[in-house]
């Protein structure tokens, strides 16, 4: 027995093979009632468009390609869904890549979605090589989520102001009466702008002399190690600000080993709002760094190009707020 086809579908709903063509396509020139008609008759049929002759004809794949740096970030879940839930709504699909896969193969990370003659790239995370953006940008519209290294011209970028998001944990700690503060720092853009922001907010209320600022790589060994460090100092700090939710999870096991109960010993933050941060018995003050947001407005910028391709990459900071859970008090 043969596949329905189109004109099965139009048969069924008694109209033309255009309609159907253009309910299938989610065009918004339908009269609801036609739309419902197709749909309902396509459903009885149990009719398929055939993904790869549309493709053709539209010289579009309506699939977008998503290069992911880190697997393991699980920040970049919220990221993702806000990215997916705007793309779904416009009848596009994502196709996942591991950069760090494709980097370990000796392989160009964004070569398998090309490939795929995606209609566009929307890049999760930092690169190594951000600047090499710029060749797949002449090709087809790039956007940049969730990074805040420089990108080349006609790249739009969109992430989280980590620099009012450090300062928001600075003034909470402050506010609670705390004055020997440590950072447990991270590394690229990201990691340099929370930095830099703890330390200028301890520097406009006369605390530069006690901001501490202990090096780490993001993980949560790195955070247990680094704040082994800071509570052994005989200066030890009464509150930690982690760069991540996940190097705070290291802190908060240090603590607890060291006998330090949290928050009445040591007050702890961290930063994401990830979903390891709400759970019950971590429940940490954290900051929500917009992921979804992110995620919905780089969707936003790469529809807006394929309508209106070409032109300078815009940038967006989506502001952050501050989630007070239960990890933060007054200072001993």
């Amino acid at each position: 027995m043969r596949p329905p086809t189109i004109r099965d579908v139009a048969e069924r709903a008694g109209v033309s093979k255009s309609l159907v063509s253009l309910v299938l396509r989610g065009s918004d020139q339908v009269r609801p009632e036609k739309r419902e008609a197709v749909l309902r008759a396509a459903r009885e049929l149990g009719y398929r468009p055939n993904a790869a002759a549309r493709s053709l004809s539209e010289q579009r794949t309506r699939t977008v390609g998503v290069l992911l740096n880190d697997l393991r970030n699980p920040w970049f879940v919220d990221l993702l869904d806000g990215l997916n839930s705007l793309l779904h709504a416009h009848g596009l699909h994502m196709l996942l890549a591991d950069a760090r896969l494709n980097r370990r193969t000796g392989q160009d990370p964004a070569d398998p979605l090309l490939d795929l003659r995606v209609d566009g790239l929307v890049v999760v995370g930092t690169l190594p090589d951000p600047a090499a953006l710029g060749a797949v940008a002449a090709r087809m519209p790039v956007v940049l989520a969730g990074a805040r290294e420089p990108v080349p011209p006609g790249v739009d970028q969109v992430a989280g102001d980590d620099e009012q998001g450090a300062r928001l944990v600075t003034e909470h700690l402050i506010g609670l009466g705390h004055r020997r503060i440590a950072h447990l720092a991270g590394y690229g853009a990201v990691g340099e702008l929370r930095r830099r922001s703890f330390e200028a907010t301890m520097r406009a209320h006369g605390l530069a002399d006690r901001a501490v600022v202990e090096n780490g790589d993001m993980t949560e060994e790195g955070g247990y190690r680094a704040t082994v460090r800071l509570l052994n100092r005989p200066d030890r700090p009464t509150a930690v600000f982690a760069v991540n939710d996940i190097t705070c999870v290291g802190a908060l096991s240090a603590a607890e080993e060291l006998g330090l109960r949290v928050p009445q010993d040591l007050s702890l933050v961290g930063y994401d709002n990830t979903s390891i941060s709400r759970l019950r018995h971590l429940w940490l003050t954290t900051v929500d760094n917009a992921g979804h947001e992110v995620g919905r407005r780089a969707a936003r910028f790469l529809l807006d190009r394929f309508e209106r391709p070409g032109g300078e990459g815009r940038p967006h900071l989506a502001a952050p707020t501050l989630e007070i859970r239960g990890t933060t008090a007054p200072p001993p």
